[in-house]
Parts: C-alpha cells; structure tokens; sequence
C-alpha cells in the first residue's frame, strides 16, 4: 500500500518545479489502538468531481491508467480491519491516510 501511494504521489508532482515537490511519508499511533500511515504530496491534488469515485475500481485520473491501485489497497486495508482515506491539503497537493488495528 504504501509503495502504490509514494508512486501515485510522485506521479501527481510530476508537473510541479522541482523545488516545490515534497513527499512526506509518516506514521503515528492514535488513541485508539490503531496505526496510521499518511502519504502527503505536493503534486496536482484531488479534482472535487472525483473524490467519492478515487477507491472505486477502474476509476483513474492518470493517462493510462487502469483505476485499479486505490480499489485493490482499500481492499486489502479493508480485510485487515482498516480504511483509507483521502483529503485535499489546504495548499498544493493531496494527503492519503490508511489506518490499521495494532494488534
């Protein structure tokens, strides 16, 4: 999962200056008992018309594309006892968030 969000990530600057591309990749516990895991990037961001369809498969936004990363690691996350998430960043960008159980 995390390799299909660093590399969709990177795919989403690939237009931006150099200098202003940033990947920043880290996870933290929450109170919960649960992990997160938060791939956030600098790139093109998320088109409004398309949030609710991102985990949908076959749905994609890259030429080329089949639209099947985000559905197979909402999948897995799912199966696992988790879910994803994906956000706008204020700024340039998006942000993804996976959160598994622990234990």
């Amino acid at each position: 999962m995390i390799i299909n969000l660093a590399i969709n990530a990177v795919q989403a600057m690939s237009s931006m200056p150099e200098q202003q591309r940033e990947l920043l990749i880290r996870s933290q516990p929450d109170t919960a008992g649960h992990i997160s895991v938060i791939v956030s990037d600098t790139g093109i961001g998320i088109d409004p018309t398309g949030v609710d369809r991102l985990f949908t498969a076959f749905f994609t936004t890259k030429p080329g594309g089949m639209g099947m990363g985000l559905s197979i690691c909402r999948s897995i996350i799912g199966a696992h006892g988790g879910r994803i998430s994906a956000t706008a960043n204020p700024g340039p960008g998006a942000t993804f968030q996976f959160t598994l159980p622990s234990s």
